[in-house]
């Protein structure tokens, strides 16, 4: 497959054409991946410049990947996927599509769910426009679903290494050792030294804020620079860099199938994590050489 690589960093690798080329012969010829994190083309109603396919259509490839990821993928790893609301196509009702996608994924691949993430965006413009801004019969949709997926029940995860800062009240706490112990209304009991020792942080919850409002990174600087097309739906940095954090160790191999302007890669990159970046624009590609400045690339 080395006719198919684009660019190569210290640790990643990004090819330029479609993952199921790449897949299909995938598992034959490489290490076995600890961490597929991807956000494949979300199944709207119209089509968009980076490619998205709709109803029955986009449930029967998704299956295939499904397959696919599951061959490639360590027996302790983890595939993470958003994937985004849809809407019903001219009435205001939000479609099932997506959930019946997530459930067709999760079957076809024989996955166990592992847990349910919401990503929250709090800079979303209002959407869908016709029923929110125009008629005011729904309220704006910001949050996208994300899934936790794995081929075991217990894939490699440690929630210590995503560990959130304290809030003032649970710093009170650990400074006065004062709160009330004893049996709560679900019946769980709070012994006298549960909160007294310091962990480093608080353990984070499945809903995770991040929005995309970046105007002048050193990606969107270069392809400024070399006037080059700019990626209509970029991740936020957040996403990858608590998943990679959670569920893979340094020198683990991280996949992302629909790399866009890869900013899984970037992530990987400055966890020192192996990566695999799959896109296939080429417009997509040159523009994601700008998250990597200080590297030397071969093609």
């Amino acid at each position: 497959m080395k006719h198919e690589i684009s660019y190569k960093t210290k640790y990643g690798i990004m090819y330029h054409n479609n993952c199921e080329d790449i897949l299909s012969t995938y598992k034959n010829e490489h290490t076995l991946v600890n961490l597929i994190f991807t956000s494949p083309p979300f199944p709207l109603n119209r089509a968009k410049s980076y490619g998205n396919m709709t109803g029955q259509e986009y449930l029967e490839w998704l299956k295939k990947l499904a397959v696919l990821f599951s061959s490639v993928l360590a027996e302790d790893g983890s595939v993470v996927i958003e994937i985004g609301n849809a809407w019903e196509a001219g009435i205001p009702i939000q479609s099932t599509l997506p959930l019946e996608a997530l459930l067709a994924f999760k079957n076809a691949g024989n996955f166990k769910l592992c847990q349910e993430f919401i990503h929250y965006n709090p800079a979303r413009l209002p959407s869908p426009i016709e029923w929110v801004n125009k008629k005011r019969i729904r309220v704006k949709d910001s949050f996208t679903r994300i899934w936790w997926l794995s081929n075991s029940s217990t894939p490699k995860a440690n929630n210590k290494n995503v560990l959130a800062p304290y809030s003032k009240q649970m710093k009170k706490l650990l400074d006065t050792g004062k709160y009330n112990s004893g049996k709560r209304p679900s019946e769980y009991d709070i012994g006298e030294k549960s909160f007294s020792i310091d962990n480093g942080g608080a353990i984070p919850s499945n809903v995770l804020i991040a929005s995309n409002t970046v105007s002048n990174d050193p990606y969107l600087q270069y392809c400024k620079k070399h006037n080059l097309d700019i990626h209509p739906a970029r991740m936020p940095k957040e996403l990858p860099n608590f998943f990679i954090r959670f569920l893979t160790d340094e020198g683990d191999l991280v996949l992302d199938p629909f790399a866009g302007s890869n900013t899984t890669g970037q992530i990987a990159e400055e966890l020192k994590r192996h990566w695999i970046a799959i896109e296939a624009e080429q417009k997509y590609i040159d523009g994601s050489k700008g998250r990597f400045p200080d590297v030397l690339f071969s093609e």
